[in-house]
């Protein structure tokens, strides 16, 4: 049942917050004193607290993960906190889908849609054009593809979109002044994936910026089925990378990233003479077995990006057909004595050049 495009304004009575997981036991209700509660099991059915969403007060949000976890402790997970803290500000009902494959992931989209949700956050990064068709579906919903390009998309499609490779470059030029052996190394998924690629090239141009004449090893999972879900590559490439003499790795791309970040922190020399970087959010609050080992993370401020577009949707307020988030390089944390002032100097200026666009980072992509 689908509600009037009237609805996007959300300016009548809200419910009371519900937060469900995708699972297909009755969900958990919690209020806004208690705090949110979700399950993380998937399934691909729709949670039972999806037929209030056809009521015009009742305000609905949901995520549908194309691949992985909510709790993957990058992407999704800064997905879903950004869908949480939008729900907070909106008094939403909230969901999440976790999708197997790309037909679940299609059905995911249209399902939400077809049962009114009033916002739906996807996540597929590599399939915009399945959150166009489900968009086209239905008009009533407006649709938020993060780092998806929506550019003659439907009205109700948004894209959420950062400028990866200057996240990308923040990592490869602090590897570039930390290393010491004079190689990094990058560990990433699918380079047919081209917020990815935008990713990695700005770490190799980085690097090289920061240190001409740098060995940059570039390893991309092209093998997998699941490139971003594939830790025994991860940490065998990572391993390869490590034997390869490269001192400072920068893990992206889900848990093939994760177990990147994971591998150097458990080798010799992890947080002295071997680092890693993190993607996408501050690893070092998601991912705690990296800390011995972490430099920094380069961050996409997914969170804030999809929490203030909800509440953007909610008060009726106009938006661009693709929007631009932030990105920035997160703190040093525990291995901040180990980065001398003159490089946490330099990165500032850097960061800074990046955003006023005094420094470009060359990316053709």
């Amino acid at each position: 049942m689908a509600k009037s495009s009237a609805r996007w304004l959300a300016l009548g009575a809200a419910c009371a917050l519900l937060v469900v997981g995708c699972s297909s036991a009755p969900p958990t209700e919690s209020s806004s004193e208690s705090g949110p509660t979700e399950s993380s099991s998937a399934s691909a059915a729709l949670p039972e607290d999806s037929e209030p969403c056809a009521d015009p007060e009742t305000f609905c949000v949901g995520l549908v993960l194309e691949s992985g976890t909510v709790d993957d402790g990058g992407f999704n997970e800064a997905a879903w906190e950004g869908v949480r803290d939008g729900a907070i500000a909106t008094d939403a009902v909230v969901t999440y889908l976790e999708s197997t494959d790309a037909d679940s992931y299609a059905a995911n989209l249209d399902d939400l849609g077809a049962s009114a949700y009033d916002v739906v956050v996807t996540t597929g990064v590599d399939r915009p054009d399945l959150t166009v068709d489900a968009a086209t579906a239905h008009p009533q919903t407006r649709y938020i593809g993060i780092s998806q390009n929506m550019s003659g998309a439907p009205a109700n499609a948004i894209g959420l979109l950062f400028p990866d490779d200057e996240a990308g470059y923040l990592a490869g030029y602090l590897a570039g002044l930390m290393t010491q052996t004079g190689t990094v190394g990058a560990v990433l998924g699918s380079e047919s994936v081209v917020p990815l690629k935008r990713f990695g090239e700005g770490y190799r141009l980085g690097a090289l910026a920061a240190r001409p004449g740098t060995t940059v090893i570039m390893s991309y999972n092209n093998e997998s089925t699941d490139s971003f879900n594939d830790p025994e590559w991860g940490a065998a490439t990572t391993a390869e990378q490590i034997a390869g003499g490269a001192d400072v790795i920068f893990g992206a791309g889900g848990t093939t990233g994760i177990a990147a970040l994971e591998t150097v922190a458990q080798s010799p020399g992890a947080g002295t003479t071997l680092f890693c970087i993190g993607i996408d959010v501050d690893q070092y609050e998601t991912v705690p077995q990296a800390r011995p080992c972490l430099l920094s993370s380069a961050e996409k401020f997914i969170t804030q990006g999809v929490s203030d577009l909800i509440s953007e949707i909610y008060a009726g307020i106009a938006i661009a057909q693709n929007v631009e988030g932030k990105v920035g390089l997160a703190p040093y944390h525990d291995t901040a004595s180990q980065v001398p002032e003159s490089v946490k100097l330099r990165m500032a200026e850097i960061e800074a050049g990046l955003s006023d666009g005094s420094i470009a980072t060359g990316v053709p992509l």
